[in-house]
């Protein structure tokens, strides 16, 4: 960690011009970018007190090891050139937005002394009523303006609300009849309330009531001769019947149902729920959980311990007559009974199959999909967490520093067949995708000859390569020997690429390896750095099965607690490891399988095998054609022609002879010719 005091330019070098600023680390990467109105002053506001500083900031000064600085003509330019350098450079310190919108609700703040009607993300308010959720915020609008034609509650924004009643005229809502214009007196806060009571009755669900009073009134009208009213009653109960179809109709019957939606992983669970009464959604929860936290449960188990939770306390009206899940709880009649019991009356629990509730069920577990998701981004986002992730392994494995750049590797395999590993790389607590790397591991060889290929000797192998890559760019390095007119460091010849600024390759090292596995894996990837003289990267390995963080010659492991930063960071570095690796396994394995005849012909290539086979359409047919109609083959030559001829007939002599009747193997293939059941 470096002191800001060795590296910090004096005041009198610092223009007062606008420009835009770079922190490098001491291996010339570019960690930071920054504009200022006047360099001078903010880059001396870095090189204060370092205990006044941000922590965030502080990580950075101190992680720095140069700063250097650009002017420009004005503060536009500055923005330009600072966008154009962080995409560039793409600085860990900078902040990486993400969207992470929420769904949106009809909310009326109930709170308030006259209720508004308004749209509303985010976390929930007190004393506001909400519905929803929606997929949109314009069907939000398109319903809330259906509705105010019969129930006319405010929908301004506070500022409109106090000037209108410091004029004394509504708004145009108020003057064409949807809002009953409270702001200027037309009704009394009682009134005003009573109409948003009735607003917020109608939308959870008791909607039949409203649209039989606005019936009765109608024929009442109708009846005195009062045609125009009776009218606009006929169009209040379009608006209303437009406003039940615009909200969330999920079943055509009566049905009260709830149905869960799970989406998971292998640390978390996202759960929603959607309350079906009367064959309408009329309310929603959603909970995301730590399926570690008990051990490593399945989604049945998941299953049995979320309906264990939501209807453990209910009350008998709280339990629906039919509960849908993804996947049944191991004992599913056992729940069926306890769920029975706390209603009073029969609970049918079930997977839906087909149909609407199939159909409402996608809709939920969509839901929770995107939960998931927004939980991960925003906890993943989370400057603070983050922060508090890269200090809680600082003091658990004791390290000098936080660990800013984390690597870590696994190893992929079946058997010991296609064996290949993988390496990601996460920088202050993200995911840095552009310098992940696989490895085809090619084995340790043996005395005997023969070549070992097991989970330690590969992490042995991996590790070196690596780090080999890593002590040649570091030292290809050399010294440099600047001038006071060499504006950029990188455009030496080291190991910063000329042209993005970046490190090359493998030239930049970690403050932390992890490797998935125990003891033996971490034993080999200490044997690995201590071979190479590398004495500055610390080594931990994280055994699945119960998260247990091992350090190199200790006999015990490291226990972080289930609800540690620190651990959730490594849980995302191992897991992603594991994925990128899997599937590049899977990729050599599928290769592997596809490989056929044409593949070993030297000469042949991938282009000339396509055409081949889409001249022949099969190697059975391209085996049994002449040189003469191989060489029709557009991109076929002569000589290439007799290979491919030469080379499938010495396949297919070599291939033993079968007899179809009986399933046996002909020692003798001269017969085969006269023996029509005979092939190969």
């Amino acid at each position: 960690m470096a002191d800001p005091s060795t590296y910090r330019p004096k005041p009198g070098e610092i223009p007062v011009d606008p420009g835009v600023y770079k922190f490098r680390d001491k291996d010339r990467r570019v960690i930071y970018v920054g504009k200022a109105k006047s360099l001078r002053s903010r880059l001396s506001s870095y090189f204060q007190d370092i205990a006044a500083l941000h922590p965030r900031t502080r990580t950075m000064v101190t992680t720095g090891a140069s700063v250097e600085w650009t002017v420009v003509r004005n503060e536009v330019e500055a923005l330009q050139l600072e966008y154009s350098w962080i995409k560039e450079f793409d600085p860990r310190f900078n902040v990486k937005y993400r969207d992470d919108k929420s769904y949106p609700y009809l909310a009326v703040t109930m709170g308030e002394e006259f209720p508004r009607a308004q749209v509303m993300r985010g976390t929930k308010r007190k004393g506001t009523r909400y519905f929803g959720p929606y997929a949109h915020a314009w069907a939000i609008r398109e319903t809330l303006d259906q509705l105010l034609r019969v129930f006319p509650v405010r929908t301004c924004s506070s500022g409109v609300f106090k000037r209108a009643g410091q004029v004394g005229r509504p708004c145009l809502l108020g003057y064409i009849d949807k809002c009953s214009a409270p702001c200027v007196g037309r009704v009394t806060p009682d009134e005003h309330r009573a109409i948003a009571e009735e607003f917020c009755d109608f939308m959870a669900g008791n909607t039949r009531r409203f649209v039989k009073r606005l019936e009765r009134e109608m024929r009442a009208a109708s009846a005195e001769l009062d045609f125009e009213a009776a009218a606009r009653r006929r169009d209040d109960i379009a608006a209303l019947e437009k406003a039940l179809e615009r909200s969330a109709v999920v079943l055509p019957d009566a049905t009260d149902a709830d149905v869960f939606g799970i989406e998971d992983d292998e640390l978390e669970a996202a759960v929603q729920v959607f309350h079906v009464r009367g064959g309408r959604i009329r309310g929603q929860r959603g909970w995301v959980v730590d399926k570690q936290s008990e051990g490593d449960l399945g989604l049945s188990e998941v299953v049995e311990r979320l309906l264990g939770q939501v209807y453990g306390g209910e009350s008998p009206e709280g339990v629906p007559r039919e509960v849908l899940v993804p996947a049944l709880p191991p004992d599913p009649d056992a729940m069926a009974d306890l769920l029975t019991q706390v209603r009073g009356a029969r609970v049918e629990l079930r997977v839906p199959q087909r149909g609407d509730k199939r159909t409402l069920m996608e809709t939920v577990n969509r839901n929770a999909k995107q939960a998931l998701g927004r939980h991960k981004v925003a906890r993943a986002g989370d400057l603070t967490a983050r922060s508090q992730a890269l200090q809680d392994l600082q003091d658990a494995l004791e390290l000098q520093q936080a660990p800013l750049r984390i690597e870590c590797f696994d190893v992929s395999h079946v058997q010991g067949t296609n064996v290949v590993a993988s390496m990601v790389v996460f920088e202050d607590g993200l995911p840095r995708k552009g310098e992940y790397r696989r490895f085809i591991v090619r084995g340790t060889p043996q005395p005997d000859g023969s070549v070992r290929l097991d989970d330690t000797a590969a992490m042995d192998e991996i590790l070196t390569r690596r780090f080999r890559h890593y002590l040649e760019d570091r030292d290809s390095a050399g010294d440099i020997e600047l001038d006071d007119t060499d504006e950029d460091p990188a455009s030496g010849s080291g190991p910063i690429d000329e042209t993005t600024g970046r490190p090359k390759r493998f030239a930049y090292p970690p403050q932390l390896v992890v490797v998935d596995g125990g003891k033996p894996q971490v034993d080999a990837a200490a044997h690995a750095l201590e071979a190479l003289g590398i004495d500055d990267v610390a080594v931990v390995g994280l055994a699945k099965r119960l998260e247990e963080v091992w350090l190199p010659d200790d006999d015990f492991p490291v226990i972080l607690p289930r609800t540690s930063d620190g651990l959730y960071l490594l849980q995302r570095v191992r897991d992603e490891a594991h994925r990128f690796a899997i599937t590049f396994h899977r990729q050599r394995r599928s290769k592997a399988m596809t490989r056929s005849a044409l593949d070993e012909i030297p000469g042949l290539g991938e282009v000339r095998r396509k055409a081949l086979l889409r001249e022949f359409g099969s190697v059975k047919r391209l085996r049994a054609a002449s040189v003469e109609q191989i060489e029709a083959v557009k991109g076929i030559g002569p000589a290439l022609a007799v290979t491919v001829h030469t080379h499938l007939r010495e396949d297919d002599a070599t291939a033993p002879a079968v007899n179809l009747t009986t399933g046996e193997v002909l020692d003798d293939q001269l017969d085969a010719p006269d023996n029509k059941e005979i092939t190969r």
